[in-house]
């Protein structure tokens, strides 16, 4: 079983995305990361530039994602939103993986071609495949590492018993 762990959605304006999210839903408090910094991204084999910032909440149960890409270069978040279309949306659910070369290739072989493969300066792998025929959306497959199931912990830890104050809390 492959539980989603997070929700991500692409926004135009984090802080609008944040506020707006937490007022319907009570989502958050929010830790932001701002302009990410990647050892490599590879968007359909192809290295490119993947400038952006994240937002991450809890909601419920799960991890809420807000990011925002600031470059024009292709990428998986532009395969669903072009730059510059001011539109918003569910982009992919996160799922943890044993493997990631082994997931990627099953998922490949499921009709889900790898879109974008990047490693954070950190080391941790991500990679974003292609669900959209399937699912209407792309998948994130990750491995749980100690540092990024720690990151999970803290941010869902934060929202038990939080009482709305200091929404949004700046990371780096």
């Amino acid at each position: 079983m492959l539980p989603v762990r997070q929700l991500a959605y692409k926004v135009n304006d984090l802080e609008a995305a944040i506020k707006r999210h937490h007022r319907q839903f009570g989502s958050g408090p929010f830790f932001v990361a701002r302009h990410i910094k990647l050892a490599s991204s590879q968007h359909r084999g192809v290295e490119q530039p993947f400038d952006h910032s994240s937002a991450y909440g809890q909601w419920g149960g799960v991890m809420l994602e807000l990011v925002v890409q600031h470059n024009p270069e292709p990428s998986a978040l532009h395969e669903m939103f072009a730059w510059n279309s001011g539109r918003e949306g569910l982009h992919h659910a996160a799922l943890f993986v044993d493997d990631l070369a082994v997931a990627i290739g099953r998922f490949t072989a499921d009709g889900m071609p790898l879109e974008q493969l990047s490693v954070t300066e950190g080391g941790t792998a991500f990679a974003f495949v292609d669900a959209r025929p399937s699912f209407g959306h792309m998948f994130e497959l990750y491995e749980p590492t100690p540092l990024l199931t720690g990151f999970y912990d803290m941010v869902a830890k934060a929202a038990q018993g939080w009482d709305g104050r200091d929404l949004i809390r700046e990371l780096g």
